[in-house]
């Protein structure tokens, strides 16, 4: 009686274990768990990548005297400084264009997106008051160019914005290069439009979950409407530094994260060239939602090579130096009330630039 009550017993923890086994191999099989690990970013030593730690300490008290929120710097793809809350998510600001640029990127190589369609074309249109017959002779491709030749009041514009925009029907579309968050905003509405999705949604879709982002949600993500101005919301960007660096290394590696083809490789050599001058002080010229200083430019001298980056209100900052296999991030909480530190920003990623140790 006793050992038919032990042989019961034995079985049932037998079975059990049996299972504990498989559902254990089922679990680590787990496609999901595997595919984070292999997105984890690599860190190294500042030395194994050619970078003084001395100097980059130097960098590091800079930051945050002058207010910074985080910095990070990765060469080729292992990130060898990082500094500050890089997991928390703050407003990117002007960074959002070059995430819009990248989703075009996908979309007109799949079709979806004629770059040479005007807005006539689209219907695009804007109210107090509409386009007129002129300006909606305007391309997509003139709007990624800030060439538009719009200029109707928008969304989420600079007080700089408003006192420099030229006045209506000043400029033929095409013709005239102005920061102009027209074009930007309405470049949001014609991709909704003509891809049938929604921006975060597809940026979630299409680069934050095959590259492995961390922090990056949706739900942070917002649109500001001012439907006084204009129908075209601006679309704002929350990200953490640390994933804003993944997205910065997809262009680093040309379009590739990993062994994946994440953004055209022509995309990227069409979306980084330059067709206007921003600043001609600093020789900063402006692609499609893409700043870019050209060998030859103050910029350029500056760092010693070519390479393009994109601010947000002055603070925030992406940096990519394609021959140096560099890429910088830099953040400031600018979500409260914040002190503007100046134009410490390209101090500060100079500072980075040249811990490079000598060859």
């Amino acid at each position: 009686m006793h050992h038919k009550k032990y042989c019961s017993l034995v079985s049932v923890a037998f079975i059990i274990g049996v299972l504990s086994i498989g559902l254990f191999i089922r679990c680590s099989k787990d496609p999901t768990s595997s595919t984070k690990d292999d997105n984890e970013l690599e860190y190294v030593t500042p030395e194994e990548v050619g970078y003084s730690s001395d100097k980059l300490d130097e960098a590091e008290q800079f930051a945050e005297q002058s207010g910074y929120a985080a910095i990070m710097a990765l060469h080729d793809g292992k990130v060898f400084f990082s500094w500050g809350e890089i997991t928390k998510n703050y407003n990117c600001h002007s960074i959002r264009k070059p995430f819009l640029s990248a989703l075009y990127g996908m979309h007109v190589e799949q079709g979806h997106i004629d770059l040479d369609a005007t807005m006539d074309e689209l219907n695009i249109d804007d109210i107090h008051p509409s386009l007129t017959p002129d300006e909606k002779q305007a391309t997509v491709r003139d709007l990624l160019k800030s060439r538009s030749g719009v200029y109707h009041e928008a969304a989420a514009e600079t007080q700089h914005m408003i006192e420099t925009r030229p006045e209506r029907g000043s400029h033929p579309p095409g013709t005239f290069f102005y920061y102009n968050n027209w074009d930007f905003n309405a470049l949001g509405t014609i991709f909704e439009q003509e891809t049938g999705t929604k921006i975060f949604e597809e940026f979630k879709r299409k680069i934050a979950d095959p590259v492995g982002m961390e922090d990056f949600s949706v739900e942070n993500c917002y649109y500001q409407y001012e439907l006084e101005k204009s129908m075209h919301p601006a679309y704002h960007f929350r990200m953490s530094a640390r994933d804003m660096a993944r997205f910065g290394v997809i262009y680093q590696k040309n379009g590739m994260w990993k062994d994946s083809r994440i953004i055209p490789s022509e995309w990227i050599s069409e979306s980084t060239t330059a067709y206007s001058v921003e600043d001609s002080a600093s020789g900063s010229s402006y692609g499609y939602m893409w700043k870019v200083f050209l060998e030859g430019s103050l910029l350029a001298d500056m760092v010693g090579y070519p390479g393009y980056f994109h601010t947000g209100i002055g603070v925030h900052a992406l940096v990519i130096v394609p021959e140096l296999k560099l890429v910088v991030v830099e953040r400031f909480d600018t979500d409260g009330p914040w002190v503007d530190p100046g134009e410490v920003g390209l101090e500060l990623g100079m500072m980075i630039m040249n811990a490079r140790i000598s060859d």
